[in-house]
Parts: structure tokens; sequence; C-alpha cells
């Protein structure tokens, strides 16, 4: 018992330790302008194509550890790195050196009635800790993002891409030690397990937020147990509806592109909506369609009528499966489509493929998710396709934060206030 509290203790010291000195190299950014670390940024990018082998043979034994552990193929497809990804990559990462400064804008400002001047002035959050599965790449788009907004990053990735991680992550502070920077400005935690991360999620001493992305378990332990606040990135219950006036050809097209583009990312579709009034004349279209591209489909006792397919049940319309798997639910109209919706959605990204302005609107302004599209797929949900040039993730909150999560979500403000003598009465 003895040795027990004792190595506890030595664990929970060393953590509070790694995460002191993460917070006290914060300070350099004071003095870290943003042309110095769009140059940073570059040289990052650089090394990530000039170590690309070493990248990949990292990866090859994270895929040789999926193969043995019988990870689906969607998932190895999230997993895995080659060439041309680890180019896409270093291009993410030169992307966001070219956005904006986003520290130090005058948001707002304004003069009060005793001559004190007020500057609402955009800063950095701090100490961020982002908690992620199975991508990669994900490692060095989220230590950009920080790096850009002068944040500390503490990177928590999963088991399954734990010597992908560790590779990427050792070139990104390679560049910041040959910057004579505190390699502690972008960091892996170093206590991985289960233990570490409950240990991160309480240390509000040191941290100033915790994004978690990835399974429904993950989401909801961060959820419950952190007291660090906490920006989720839940899981992407996404939802096509396609109404009685939808162009058909479109619909199809959309819907396909929506489910089997990349199954296994967090925008893609997983229940597809059917108005009644089209269903008997479409969905045999549509499971040709899926038919092809080798999508298992599961339906609603309406959608068994008309075309062979397995039952979806209660379960299957909560689910997210992130595999090529597909629910489809025949509805009567848009209202029962958006009820749908607001029952099983998890406020990600939905849409509606319809040729009716009214109905689309009313769709537009009746759900309540990040992003609603008309007549597009929901895998544009990401920052990249935003324009932000990669995100820490996608977010389901609606504070601070929402949807894809880009460099100005990873800012806050303060005042600065400019007297000349003033006393209050």
């Amino acid at each position: 018992m003895g040795t027990s509290n004792y190595t506890n203790k030595y664990k929970r010291n060393s953590m509070e330790k790694f995460l002191a000195e993460a917070k006290a190299s914060s300070r350099i950014f004071v003095s870290l302008g943003g042309a110095e670390k769009n140059k940073i940024l570059g040289e990052m990018a650089d090394a990530l194509d000039a170590h690309s082998k070493e990248i990949i043979e990292a990866n090859a034994l994270d895929m040789k550890d999926a193969d043995k552990n019988n990870l689906t193929s969607a998932l190895k497809d999230r997993l895995l790195l080659d060439s041309s990804r680890i180019t896409a990559m270093a291009t993410s990462v030169r992307e966001i050196a070219a956005l904006k400064e986003p520290v130090g804008r005058v948001l707002d400002g304004w003069v009060l009635d005793n001559g004190i001047k007020v500057e609402k002035v955009s800063v950095p959050i701090g100490v961020i800790g982002i908690i992620y599965e199975s991508r990669p790449n994900v490692t060095s788009d989220t230590a950009a993002l920080c790096f850009k907004s002068s944040n500390i990053c503490i990177l928590k990735g999963g088991k399954e891409a734990e010597h992908s991680n560790k590779a990427i992550a050792k070139v990104l502070k390679d560049v910041l030690i040959n910057n004579e920077l505190p390699s502690s400005l972008i960091s892996l935690l170093p206590d991985s397990s289960r233990e570490g991360v409950a240990k991160l999620i309480k240390m509000d001493k040191y941290v100033d937020l915790i994004v978690p992305r990835g399974g429904e378990g993950l989401i909801s332990y961060v959820c419950e147990n952190a007291s660090v606040p906490v920006v989720k990135h839940d899981k992407g219950q996404c939802h096509t509806y396609i109404s009685k006036d939808a162009n058909e050809k479109m619909a199809i097209e959309i819907s396909i592109n929506a489910k089997t583009n990349r199954p296994g990312v967090c925008n893609a579709m997983e229940t597809l909506l059917v108005d009644e009034k089209i269903a008997n004349d479409l969905l045999p279209k549509l499971k040709d369609a899926f038919d092809k591209v080798g999508t298992e489909l599961k339906g609603c006792e309406k959608t068994q009528k008309i075309i062979g397919i397995a039952h979806a049940g209660e379960e299957d319309f909560h689910t997210e499966y992130l595999d090529n798997i597909l629910n489809i639910r025949v509805v009567q109209d848009e209202d029962e489509a958006i009820e749908h919706i607001m029952n099983y959605g998890s406020g990600h990204s939905e849409a509606i493929i319809t040729e009716n302005y009214t109905i689309a609107e009313k769709f537009l302004n009746s759900v309540d998710a990040a992003a609603v599209y008309v007549n597009a797929s929901t895998r544009f949900t990401d920052g990249g396709s935003f324009g932000f040039g990669a995100e820490v993730g996608i977010s389901t909150n609606k504070l601070h934060v929402r949807g894809p999560m880009g460099i100005e979500g990873l800012t806050t403000y303060k005042f600065k206030l400019y007297g000349s003598g003033q006393v209050r009465s």
C-alpha cells in the first residue's frame, strides 16, 4: 500500500511538473510575432515533407497492429498515412501559416464618458489539451493551429496511432528546438493511459481548455469527469433528407458521396431520410447505386416494403457506424424529417435535397446543428473546406465555438483600458 501511494504521488507530481513547464513556456509567445511564427510553421511543413519516409515507416507499425486487432477498413483508412497524405499534412500547415494573425486583433473599441479608452483584444486561450483517436494528421493540424494562435498544445492521440503520432510530434518539436524555442510548446501527453487522461482533465490550475474528439464513450467520459472547461466534438450522427421536390440525379449523387466518400469520418451520413411521396420510385434506384459501392443498407419497415434490406431498429438510428453502413427511413414530409433529426442527430451536420425554396428555408431554420446544407454533401464540414486551413475538430457545443473549430476558436479576448489618472468616486 505504501509503495502504491508513493507511485501514485510520483505520477501525480510528474504530471503536474510537466504541465507547469508547459504553462510557463507560454510566455515565449509574448515576444514571438506573427512573422516569426509563420516562418517556423513553414519550416514545420518542410520538415514533414523531408521526413515523410520515417513517418510512413512509423505508420506501418500502426497499420500492422491494426491488422492484428481487426480494425474495420474504414478505421484503417482513417489511420493510414502515405506520401500523398503527408504532403496534404504539410500543405495544411502552410495554409495555416498563411491565415491572418489571430492574436492581438482589436475586436472593438470605444471611449467611456470619463475618458478611459477601452479596447477588446483577441488573446490566446493558453494551454489546450486535445484528446483524439485514429487520425494521425490531427497531430500536425492541431499543433499548427495552436502554434499559430499562440497556444500551448498537449496532445493525446489514440493508442492505435501511437507510432505515427510520436514520429510527427518529433518532427515538429525538432523544428522548435532548432529555433531555440521550448519543445514544450507542442507536447504529447507523457502518460497516455486512462489514468493519465483522468489527471489531465482535472488540472485546471495549468490547463485552460480540453478538446475531446472521438467516440461517444470518450466524449461522455471527459464531459462527466473534467474540471477543465470542455469544448466537445461529439459523434457525427449526420442525416440527409430527400424531399418530394428533389432533383433525382442530384439526390442520388449527393447521397452516395455523403456516405461513401470516406465512411469513417464524422461528417459522413449515417441515416438517409426519404419523402414517402417519391419513395416507391427513388428507393430502388438508391439501392442499385449503393449496391455498386458495397454499402450495407438497413431500413425502417416502410423502406423494407419497397426494397429488400435488413431492418434498422431504434439502436441503429442512434449509431455512428464510421463504416460503409447506412440506415434508410421513409418519412411523411419535411416535418417528420426534422423531428427525426431532432431526436437522433448529434448537432453536427444535416442536409436537405430539394428544389423547393420554402422547404429549404424551413429546414435551414428549424434544424439545430452546427452545419445545415441545401443540395450539398455533409462531407464538406471541415476546416479546410470552410477556408480555415484545418480544424481542431468539429464542435457540437454552442459555446464558445460551434462547427469547425479553426484559428478563431482558439482565441478568447481581454479588455485593455487606457486611462489618464481617472479614479472612481
